[in-house]
């Protein structure tokens, strides 16, 4: 089955991190990319090999051929344009976050159909390995969970910086923390403390927080827009502990680590390919019937919504 895919917007991550992705995973193809001009969508098509350019979202969900829609907009148009396609009958991978709150990924995730939010570690073999140390007790029984996601932005001028857009650094990197921890725990969070600095704009632009689970387990996070790219997790267990140098978007160079029992033991479980590459060849496989559907958003992606607004309101101005 050769899936044809629909781009809602020009945003740099569907040129920088989706097509790439979608080149090396096979089984699809860019079919066409919609902006708000023609002319745009013409630009953007012809710099990235796509064979259709579309003035307006909603006349590229209006295309029977598209079988499938990635929506990288900003972040509060996520939920308007992700029920839009659901209805269309397409499946959807959404950016992060899903939606600006809890009550609008309720209102999304009562849609029927395929949908996946793009937090693509979860199809990485980096996370199958440390599912697989995990269950084997290889530090005991997960307790704590440290995790850190930072870069710089460079321009005031950032959408990020937008909070009619719902922006800030815990939407746009915090998440990550969350949705690790959400997965490891495999529960919805219980209360949060956080500490945020805002930008003039008025969004958060550096967050500490703790967010607490049941049983006593616990996330340990910050994020931010400021300062250089940092981006690591330790996994703390009753006997010992996992650090991963990069858990959302490993490459080849980077190391999962095993400290317990008085020894230390690295390796590298990935390979070259793009991140977003196993979770388009999983959508592929679940659209040409060869695969039951992993990490929907209907089964993930409401605890992480929870865990969002619990640290929002903690860090509040």
């Amino acid at each position: 089955m050769d899936v044809r895919w629909g781009i809602l917007g020009t945003a740099n991550i569907a040129r920088a991190s989706f097509l790439p992705g979608l080149r090396a995973a096979g089984g699809g193809r860019a079919y066409a990319v919609a902006s708000r001009t023609e002319e745009r969508a013409a630009s953007f098509a012809a710099a990235n090999g796509i064979e259709h350019a579309v003035a307006g979202y909603a006349a590229l969900l209006a295309d029977s051929r598209i079988q499938a829609v990635y929506i990288p907009l900003p972040n509060s148009l996520h939920a308007e344009w992700t029920v839009a396609a659901l209805r269309a009958g397409k499946a959807v991978l959404c950016e992060k976050p899903l939606c600006a709150d809890v009550p609008e990924t309720e209102r999304v995730l009562a849609e029927p159909g395929l949908l996946w939010e793009a937090f693509v570690f979860p199809f990485h073999a980096q996370m199958a390995r440390v599912r697989e140390l995990l269950a084997a007790g290889a530090i005991g029984e997960l307790r704590e969970i440290h995790s850190s996601f930072h870069f710089r932005l460079r321009s005031r001028q950032n959408i990020r910086l937008d909070p009619a857009l719902a922006g800030g650094a815990l939407n746009d990197v915090g998440c990550y923390c969350v949705h690790l921890a959400t997965q490891l725990f495999g529960e919805r969070p219980q209360a949060a403390r956080a500490l945020a600095t805002h930008a003039p704009e008025g969004v958060d632009e550096d967050m500490q927080g703790l967010l607490a689970f049941p049983g006593g387990r616990r996330l340990l996070m910050t994020c931010g827009l400021t300062r250089g790219r940092d981006c690591l997790s330790r996994l703390l267990g009753s006997e010992g502990e996992i650090r991963l140098s990069n858990p959302f978007h490993p490459g080849p160079a980077d190391t999962l680590t095993v400290l317990a029992g008085g020894r230390e033991c690295s390796e590298r479980p990935t390979g070259p390919e793009p991140p977003f590459t196993a979770a388009i060849r999983h959508i592929h496989a679940v659209l040409g019937g060869e695969a039951a559907p992993l990490h929907l958003a209907r089964d993930e992606s409401l605890a992480t919504a929870a865990g969002l607004a619990l640290l929002r309101a903690g860090g509040a101005a």
